[in-house]
């Protein structure tokens, strides 16, 4: 499968890397081809993996995936173009956080809407799936570091792209009974405002590698 992972920093970087040593191909994505990290993350992982602009990323990868930066992944995913993401599995990993007042960010966009619906309202042709944004990327590339079965929710408006990203969810190695399909897009709302008690955690925690789990009666 190939692979379009737009953004640079370490979340692109590091689940990049994780989907070239499952055999995928990847091309990753930054505002300019010629980009510092990109080129060296290029040169030091084979074949398989390249680089280019947001664009040249999208029109590459079967799937497309946003690791930008949530006050970025809009502008991001214009540059990208709607015609190379029209049709295509558009796997939503951003979160919005403000910074402005310091730590903790504000999270989430709104009570009543989310960044992932806003990118389906924007790219209406593209097949969204938000999902991987509760947990850290140390945690996305390794579920099994963690000692019990945990939870990975998902949710967007088309099921058999919903479908594909679960069976990516269990190549990366997230347990059957741990993945949540959420129902559609608008869930995403309920994901993204999870992030504000997830800092918080962090926080206490001083460690970003952990997951909650659901215990049903």
């Amino acid at each position: 499968m190939q692979y379009g992972v737009l953004g640079t920093g370490v979340v692109g970087l590091t689940l990049g890397g994780r989907l070239i040593e499952l055999g995928h191909e990847v091309r990753l994505g930054s505002r300019s081809a010629d980009n510092e990290k990109a080129s060296a993350w290029s040169a030091a992982n084979g074949d398989r993996a390249s680089h280019g602009t947001f664009s040249e990323a999208a029109e590459f990868g079967e799937r497309v995936v946003n690791a930008t930066s949530g006050a970025a992944s809009i502008e991001a995913l214009r540059l990208a173009g709607a015609e190379a993401l029209r049709g295509k599995v558009l796997i939503d990993l951003a979160n919005a956080l403000d910074f402005s007042q310091g730590f903790p960010p504000v999270a989430g966009i709104a009570l009543d809407d989310s960044l992932g619906e806003r990118i389906q309202r924007e790219f209406p042709e593209a097949r969204v799936v938000k999902t991987l944004n509760t947990i850290n990327v140390a945690v996305t590339v390794d579920p099994g570091s963690l000692p019990a079965e945990h939870a990975m929710f998902l949710c967007g408006d088309d099921a058999t792209a919903k479908e594909e990203v679960r069976s990516l969810l269990l190549e990366l190695g997230f347990a059957p009974g741990g993945i949540v399909d959420l129902g559609g897009i608008a869930q995403a709302r309920g994901t993204e405002l999870y992030v504000a008690l997830w800092v918080r955690l962090m926080g206490l925690f001083g460690d970003a590698r952990f997951n909650i789990s659901i215990v049903r009666a």
